[in-house]
């Protein structure tokens, strides 16, 4: 296949291109290489992706319309797996706008080039975070989702609108994809895990939102990539409902959740951390921080329909591979 994935500099983007180009495939990746988090740590996943055989990097940013038309048309590609957003909860209070141009006109750009080209299947990037103040467990997927507790949120359920809005008006099968709490090797600076890792090694102490009560449905990156590979293959078809579908009556457009289906505490996870790196953390036990929910839990029938397969590698082995990662990567920097 050829695949056009945005996103191929970040975390779930460079393994998913990294996935497809594995198996043979040709990935067409843009990024824009923003400053959001190092540069450098972008940088080197896209040299490991240079490295592979049928791999095409396009360096722009998605509020450059026309030339995001032209590269996806260039392409040939039949499928689009819009990866590339501005990321995180908490910058989002703090940064407005970089969500407004990139999650939202840059989402709108990249469906009118989606609307010239005509793939066969569009796969979006949403977020659990669209679930808001739902206090209902597990998430299911036909649950409302309309309030949003973090513009980050309210950008990711806008972008479902349109990208159900495009898939209705010209009959192009979608998918949203609804990642809940991913962890692994290459993440993200801003995430927790990384955070963790980089405090501990430095004896230094770790802050713990939620006083350490809060809970998360954490998906190993291998396991995301391996069930969105299969999505790939899945793209929706009017009139083949499934039990707890959102397939839309009016659009092939559906929405899946994207975790194992179970949660566990925060304090498991820093237990893990831990263990994987032979120190005891110092804890900072902090209030809730503004946008986050106490408990993430998602209902994973639907995705179990669609692609036969779970999210299931043990919280302890992928930590335990972040930090083998972890301690590679900047053994080798500063080498």
């Amino acid at each position: 296949m050829r695949v056009f994935v945005t996103g191929t500099a970040g975390f779930i983007g460079f393994h998913l291109a990294r996935r497809l180009l594995a198996e043979g495939h040709i990935v067409i990746g843009y990024d824009g290489v923003t400053d959001y988090y190092d540069i450098d740590l972008k940088r080197a996943r896209l040299a490991q992706l240079a490295g592979m055989p049928g791999f095409t990097a396009v360096e722009a940013m998605l509020e450059d319309a026309e030339g995001l038309k032209a590269a996806l048309a260039a392409s040939h590609a039949e499928i689009v797996v819009h990866l590339a957003a501005q990321a995180g909860v908490r910058y989002s209070i703090e940064s407005p706008q970089s969500y407004i141009s990139s999650n939202l006109v840059g989402t709108a750009n990249l469906l009118e080039a989606v609307r010239a080209h005509r793939p066969r299947h569009l796969l979006f990037a949403s977020s659990s975070s669209v679930y808001g103040g739902n206090d209902k467990m597990p998430f299911a997927e036909v649950d409302r989702a309309d309030q949003p507790v973090s513009l980050y949120a309210a950008t990711k359920k806008g972008g479902e609108a349109m990208v159900h809005s495009y898939s209705h008006l010209w009959d192009i099968p979608a998918t949203s994809l609804r990642f809940f709490t991913v962890y692994g090797p290459w993440g993200r600076p801003d995430m927790a895990l990384f955070k963790f890792v980089r405090a501990i090694e430095a004896g230094q102490g770790i802050d713990v939102y939620g006083e350490g009560r809060m809970r998360r449905d954490f998906t190993y990156i291998d396991d995301l990539v391996a069930v969105v590979r299969r999505l790939m293959d899945r793209p929706p078809v009017r009139g083949e409902v499934l039990a707890g579908d959102t397939l839309s009556p009016v659009a092939p457009c559906r929405m899946v959740n994207i975790a194992g289906g179970r949660p566990q505490a925060l304090m498991d996870f820093i237990a893990a951390v831990e263990a994987a790196l032979g120190r005891k953390a110092l804890c900072n036990f902090l209030p809730m921080q503004a946008g986050d929910p106490q408990e993430t839990a998602a209902d994973t029938g639907l995705l179990l329909q669609l692609v036969g397969q779970l999210p299931e590698t043990p919280m302890a082995v992928g930590v335990g591979h972040f930090v083998d990662w972890y301690r590679a990567y900047y053994r080798e920097s500063a080498a």
